[in-house]
């Protein structure tokens, strides 16, 4: 059973380590070992101080009790009203094929209608396409835009940007 609800600041550690998990598969390789491993623990570390900090909602899906997922999105910072972004979607690899990332995002969706936002948008590496297969498959489609983001080693990675109506 998949169960989808709110994260709040006890939900740092585990946030954390769905985070780290899903970075150091899905990214990791990408990057340098020693740069990977810094940044796969800052990761799980990072989301204590992100809960409730901002106006920004985390969402965290587990499957059995076992939380395996979170979204992380608000308004658009640089967008018109109406448009939401998501900031982070990420799974452990163990919930991978699993159904808890797409559960995760029709709750995230329906939050954001709920709120009044028409329209989400997200930004993902242009090498990843086993996210980029997810999000289209979550009705998301590549707007075109593109943008350099470095990750913190000098080595700026190409993202896509997704969109779709909420």
């Amino acid at each position: 059973m998949i169960e989808i609800r709110r994260a709040g600041p006890a939900d740092g550690d585990v946030l954390g380590e769905i985070h780290a998990a899903a970075w150091q598969a899905a990214y990791a390789p990408f990057f340098a070992p020693e740069f990977a491993a810094r940044e796969v623990e800052h990761r799980r570390h990072r989301w204590h101080a992100r809960i409730g900090a901002g106006p920004e909602t985390v969402l965290l899906a587990a499957v059995d009790g076992r939380p395996l997922a979170l979204t992380f999105f608000a308004a658009s910072p640089d967008r018109g009203p109406g448009l939401a972004e998501i900031f982070s979607v990420y799974a452990h690899p163990d919930g991978w094929g699993g159904g808890v990332a797409a559960a995760l995002m029709d709750a995230t969706l329906r939050h954001l209608r709920e709120d009044g936002f028409t329209r989400a948008h997200l930004w993902t590496l242009r090498d990843t396409p086993r996210s980029r297969r997810f999000y289209a498959k979550c009705g998301f489609q590549e707007t075109g835009a593109s943008r350099p983001y470095d990750f913190g080693d000098g080595n700026p990675l190409e993202q896509v940007e997704y969109e779709r109506t909420c």
